[in-house]
């Protein structure tokens, strides 16, 4: 069982990783506004970095330890690179490099915006300036390496004329009592001690005081500071992209309506049946058996589903409600009838959602009087059949609600309508909004099945879990749900008004006058 489970969350991580990347791709609104500011901030960089240009000078500097305190040790460990980076930084060298750039009052501003560094296990000091044109930075990085050449030339010179002065103030007695003493006993010695003073103050005074060499010159830089017009296009696709998926992700987990199947099915806890393309408004509700489209299989698809699925039911009653208002929720009860009825299943359709105009003014009724050879169809009083077309008959039990009384509670009238069916007959019921009304509820009581419908862009998933509580507290079974798309151009069935709908409909004022005796004839069953 371990190995299984194991090998099923195997299979499923792809599933989910291409379940997150549709819901990402969703947004591709927002993730082009992302690449787009991501170059925009590229287009920035450049902008700013057109306008600076830094130029590199570098230096290497020399031992000036004095040689009388050094015998033994090593040129390297004779130079201490953090010193000279800090004597580099100093107000001195500022101060100096200022007055040769004859601005002595900006010594503390040059100074801020000057870097010296140090490469690591060299004697190297890297000088480099920044300015707004490549010649100013050349100029002011070059009289910094000068100034710091200078002040450690000056430095070098003081210490040497400080050592001879020592020294020349120890011979001169030396050579005043050696005179003294001429051709006396202990001349030899004291003539070999000036000899030795007089050779080191010669070295000192011989010795080069230069600071370092410059082995790199300051020069105007040829191109701005900063990485290449690529690299900073490629730098701000880059970000552009990471940015556009934390956005894509921030909208997809903030995003309250239903976006995916998945997302519905979560909230529902019942599977989706099928996603059908939406329709206009004034559009055929009835396509099964009348219209050849790719709706019309979709809700073959949904009827088998609901016959021979997993949560198939065996007639009864089928309730068809939407969250809230929502116009594809009586396309889907009517086509839904078709389909079954096209199956072979005595099929009654009830309207319970009390809209104006009903179905029974949107659908093909059938003129002739449909008695004892239609099919062995059953008629209570104010019903009526539907032409089908090939899908066969549906009997329609219209909504004898109008306008002015549409707050009147349905759930009786339909309970009494479906007890009064008959078991072998299947009943479709179309009802109002579950959230908005009490009727849908009530009737969720009696049904034997309930089917969702729903729209994906313009359902609320907190409203679908809602449905599954509101159903699940009252008893009812939620076998599934529709998810309706946005209506696309190219498949949308035209609306046909009554006129338009061939031989078998009913003039829009017959239409009228029979709503009017279902009205009366229903009120009068059910009062």
């Amino acid at each position: 069982m371990t190995s299984s489970a194991s090998s099923d969350d195997r299979y499923d991580e792809p599933d989910q990783l291409r379940e997150q990347l549709r819901r990402l791709l969703r947004y591709r609104v927002t993730i082009a506004l992302g690449l787009v500011l991501g170059l925009l901030g590229a287009l920035l960089l450049m902008l700013l970095r057109a306008g600076s240009y830094t130029s590199t000078g570098e230096v290497l500097v020399r031992s000036t330890v004095d040689p009388f305190s050094t015998h033994g040790v090593s040129v390297d460990n004779q130079v201490s690179m953090g010193t000279e980076r800090q004597i580099a930084l100093s107000a001195t060298v500022a101060a100096r490099a200022a007055t040769a750039l004859r601005e002595p009052s900006r010594a503390d501003a040059l100074l801020e915006e000057l870097r010296v560094s140090n490469p690591p296990d060299t004697q190297i000091l890297r000088f480099e300036y920044t300015a707004g044109t490549a010649r100013r930075a050349a100029r002011v990085t070059d009289a910094f390496v000068d100034a710091y050449l200078a002040d450690r030339k000056e430095r070098a010179d003081a210490t040497v004329a400080r050592m001879s002065s020592r020294l020349k103030h120890q011979v001169a007695p030396l050579i005043a009592k050696n005179s003294a003493a001429a051709g006396g006993k202990g001349s030899a010695a004291l003539r070999e001690r000036i000899d030795s003073l007089q050779k080191r103050i010669s070295d000192l005074e011989v010795r080069d005081t230069t600071g370092g060499d410059v082995v790199r010159e300051p020069e105007p830089p040829k191109h701005p500071a900063g990485p290449g017009v690529s690299a900073l296009i490629a730098l701000g696709l880059v970000g552009g992209l990471v940015l556009a998926i934390v956005l894509a992700w921030l909208r997809s987990a903030l995003e309250p309506r239903v976006r995916s199947v998945g997302e519905a099915q979560d909230a529902l806890g019942a599977p989706v049946l099928a996603v059908v393309p939406g329709t206009a408004p004034g559009s055929d509700p009835l396509e099964v058996g009348r219209v050849a489209g790719s709706r019309a299989e979709l809700y073959r698809t949904v009827a088998f589903h609901l016959r021979h699925g997993a949560a198939g039911t065996a007639g009864g009653t089928l309730l068809v409600v939407a969250p809230k208002q929502d116009r594809h929720a009586e396309a889907a009860a009517v086509n839904l009838a078709a389909a079954l009825a096209e199956s072979g299943e005595d099929v009654l359709l009830v309207d319970a959602t009390a809209s104006t105009p009903g179905l029974a003014a949107r659908l093909p009724l059938l003129t002739e009087d449909p008695g004892a050879d239609t099919d062995g169809l059953r008629l209570l009083d104010g019903q009526v059949v539907v032409d089908a077309g090939t899908a066969g008959r549906i009997t329609l039990c219209p909504d004898r609600r109008s306008t002015g009384t549409g707050d009147i509670p349905m759930s009786p009238m339909v309970a009494r309508v479906v007890s009064a069916a008959g078991s072998a007959r299947t009943a479709v019921v179309v009802t109002r909004a579950l959230l908005e009304h009490a009727d849908g509820l009530a009737v969720a009581q009696r049904a034997d099945a309930v089917l969702v419908v729903g729209g994906l862009e313009h359902t609320r998933r907190e409203d679908l879990r809602r449905v599954r509580e509101l159903i699940g507290c009252s008893g009812g079974r939620i076998v599934g749900a529709v998810l309706c798309t946005r209506a696309r151009r190219g498949l949308l069935t035209a609306a046909r008004r009554p006129a338009e709908r061939g031989p078998s409909a009913l003039p829009a004022a017959r239409a009228d006058g029979a709503r009017a005796a279902q009205d009366d004839s229903l009120t009068a069953s059910t009062g």
